[in-house]
């Protein structure tokens, strides 16, 4: 399958500057740049859904350039109706390590150049930078923007001048790209879409040159009708453990996240979210038609979204716990201190000594000490297999239970 026929099969495709599709099959120059500004400690499966179609140019020969934003970072993307919070410098120097390995994993290309857009800000002078990049923009073109009207429209909240000026940024980075190492295609998100065309105009305006914008699609939550991503307050995030700002998804919750998608998703989905090819998922696809109450493609999505994000050996532990789990004849009274002790390393941890109804509060089990009463008193909760009615001290390791899912354990 060739390039444009792949990034079509997978749903890679929404705005684009580019009129055949079929171009980038011969493009000459096979160098693009994608880009993730460090916002938080981790990236999310919307960022996730970006970095499959660039490791998908990657496969067909492309020349990755990943840059991490730390200079725009310290403004932030603007969003459609409210300003960024700034972070501190260190915050964002934290942030931008912690992503950059996980961007790294995802694009597994040898040949990956990463670069960070404070290297050629940090020494810019405002007049230079006015004389050569605000100059060449007229107002109208950036009131035109569509986040511009919202935000300046009736009932917008209006937009800080920081913001406002963000496109001439990220233009200016496709036109440093563009000069200093030949890339001439920027691949995004289509919220970004925009924003890279701002690129295009520098690159045109002020070296006579050609560039081209591909974007994908934004991935929608079919159940929520959000898209995925943290400012709509349903992250699903690509850390496994805890960074220092608390956006982490265990393990065992992201391989669940995917296995619980409806069968209605689950198609577009695992054409985005795996490595599998087009032989392959038309046969998953096929078998899970033939028998939908055995869930074998959410299974396969499972497995291979994790494999992509936490390696192929977290994926094939976390296959065979949920497996474990889940199985109706497991007697959870049976599991060994050693057993549960080698859970712990997907599941949510709390020391011993903690009393019941603060661990399942803490833990995100139940939401408050009065909801945790109530589940004990349903019967919802059970500590090795029993169940417990009452709150009671936790001395020793077990596993506590909440319903059919959720799960902790002591150590």
């Amino acid at each position: 399958m060739k390039l444009s026929e792949e990034l079509i099969y997978r749903g890679f495709m929404a705005e684009t500057t580019i009129e055949n599709p079929a171009d980038l099959d011969n493009r000459k120059n096979k160098k693009f740049y994608w880009g993730a500004d460090p916002s938080a400690d981790s990236l999310t499966i919307g960022n996730l859904a970006a970095m499959m179609m660039c490791a998908c140019f990657v496969r067909h020969g492309y020349q990755p350039y990943l840059l991490v934003g730390g200079a725009t970072g310290q403004i932030g993307d603007p969003k459609e109706n409210s300003e960024r919070d700034l972070k501190t410098l260190e915050e964002v120097e934290h942030n931008k390590n912690c992503i950059k390995s996980q961007i790294e994993r995802v694009i597994n290309s040898k040949d990956v150049t990463m670069v960070d857009n404070y290297d050629w800000f940090k020494n810019i002078n405002y007049l230079e930078f006015l004389r050569e990049v605000g100059k060449v923009f007229s107002m109208t073109q950036l009131l035109d923007r569509q986040f511009v009207q919202n935000r300046i429209g009736e009932g917008g909240g209006g937009i800080s001048y920081a913001e406002f000026s963000y496109t001439l940024i990220q233009g200016y980075d496709f036109l440093h790209l563009y000069r200093e190492h030949g890339v001439d295609l920027q691949l995004c998100g289509a919220d970004q879409y925009g924003n890279c065309t701002s690129g295009i105009h520098l690159i045109k305006r002020l070296e006579d040159g050609k560039a081209d914008v591909w974007s994908t699609p934004l991935i929608i939550d079919p159940i929520t009708g959000r898209k995925f991503g943290k400012s709509e307050g349903n992250a699903i995030w690509l850390a496994g453990s805890d960074n220092g700002g608390g956006n982490y998804t265990s393990i065992f919750d992201f391989y669940q996240f995917w296995l619980n998608q409806p069968d209605e998703s689950v198609e577009y989905l695992i054409k985005i979210y795996t490595l599998y090819d087009k032989e392959a998922i038309e046969d998953i696809l096929k078998r899970h038609s033939e028998a939908p109450e055995k869930r074998i493609a959410q299974r396969a999505l499972a497995r291979g979204a994790t494999e992509v994000v936490h390696g192929r050996d977290n994926a094939e532990a976390i296959e065979n716990l949920t497996a474990m789990l889940f199985n109706r004849e497991t007697n959870f009274a049976d599991f060994s201190e050693d057993e549960i002790l080698e859970f712990a390393k997907y599941l949510p941890v709390e020391k011993k000594g903690v009393m019941l109804i603060d661990a399942l509060v803490n833990n995100g089990l139940a939401e408050s000490k009065k909801k945790a009463r109530e589940y004990l008193a349903q019967g919802a909760i059970t500590v090795n297999g029993e169940k417990v009615t009452g709150d009671l001290g936790l001395t020793q390791t077990v596993m506590v239970k909440k319903g059919k899912n959720k799960f902790l354990i002591i150590k």
